[in-house]
């Protein structure tokens, strides 16, 4: 069984459907701070095989030590944490806390209970202001806000760990903008207020909830003068850290792996292809760019080809028909309960 802290969040119930289709039992825990009890009723629905759910925080060592003494874990893919910039900056502490803190309570339960395989959720935010394209995975770490450098410290206290004890097998998951939803527009992202991310913007405008899009900046040095960024399926995603975990399981070792398309799509593309599958117009305007933001962001993948044997499979096309679908079918998210 494997155990996924924040299953019920977006990335997190998108990794479970893809561990029960490659034949793997499930655990959730989640404190359910940043998802909805629904979730769970519609993993059930799509999970071919068993999904258990614990609510409770990674940070509480009795439920943890209940958790490992009540099933046969045998991996653990970690998500749950705080994952917000502009929150960051303004609460360092409850970012600093929960990820970081949260973390090594769950690495110190995992220690006890003897599993030592860890999938962890870090990201593209390491690489800081990186504007060196495609980012390959040995580029230098820096990190501009809080929560980027809790993602950095992580990956440093699980490096220590690995050269503490090489029978840790772990794999640092760098992904870059998980975009779409499950085909069956049964689990989605569903974003709390005002969408900090694009894509959820633009459904919202495609639907009638908002009246406009931002654009920030229109002067870049890209094809468009838009800000081009490496957007990747969440399917994709969500399979990529199931093939990490094959790995782990086949190799050992530490892993550490970017997850994206190895392409960049600039905003005014992915307006372009938003409004062509949803038959909307997406009304936006271009404004004065944001503080920190680059010209443009991508991946390199040779490695995770390598190493994961594993590669994007669906294209924009399928991101903007996906997320769609998700948006028509759940005008206001998930159900509160």
């Amino acid at each position: 069984m494997i155990l996924v802290t924040g299953g019920l969040g977006y990335i997190g119930s998108h990794a479970c459907v893809s561990l029960s289709n490659a034949g793997q039992e499930v655990a959730i825990l989640d404190n359910l701070s940043n998802s909805k009890a629904s979730v769970l009723q519609r993993l059930r629905g799509i999970c071919p095989n068993s999904v258990r759910f614990e609510k409770g925080d990674i940070r509480d060592k009795a439920t943890l030590s209940r958790l490992f003494g009540t099933y046969q874990i045998s991996a653990v893919m970690h998500f749950a944490g705080l994952k917000a910039v502009g929150e960051s900056t303004k609460s360092p502490i409850s970012y600093y806390d929960n990820n970081i803190g949260g973390t090594l309570c769950l690495l110190e339960a995992m220690t006890t209970a003897g599993v030592k395989t860890l999938v962890f959720s870090s990201s593209a935010t390491v690489y800081g202001d990186s504007c060196n394209v495609p980012i390959p995975e040995e580029s230098l770490r820096s990190a501009t806000n809080p929560y980027g450098r809790s993602k950095l410290f992580i990956e440093d206290i699980l490096a220590d760990l690995h050269s503490s004890d090489d029978q840790w097998r772990i794999a640092r998951l760098r992904y870059f903008n998980p975009v779409g939803a499950h085909e069956s527009a049964r689990i989605g992202e569903d974003p709390v207020g005002i969408p900090a991310n694009l894509m959820p913007y633009i459904a919202q405008v495609a639907v009638g909830h908002r009246e406009r899009l931002n654009v920030f900046g229109g002067d870049y040095p890209t094809r468009d003068g838009t800000g081009v960024r490496d957007y990747v399926h969440v399917m994709d995603l969500a399979e990529g850290h199931v093939a990490a975990l094959r790995a782990l399981q086949r190799q050992g070792g530490m892993l550490t792996v970017n997850l994206g398309t190895g392409s960049g799509t600039s905003v005014l593309e992915i307006i372009d292809a938003f409004s062509r599958v949803s038959h909307r117009d997406i009304p936006y305007q271009i404004v004065e760019r944001r503080p920190g933001d680059v010209a443009q962001c991508y991946a390199a993948v040779a490695h995770a080809e390598r190493v994961l044997e594993w590669k994007a499979k669906r294209n924009l096309a399928d991101m903007c028909a996906d997320h769609w679908r998700w948006q028509v079918e759940n005008p206001n998210g998930y159900p509160q309960s």
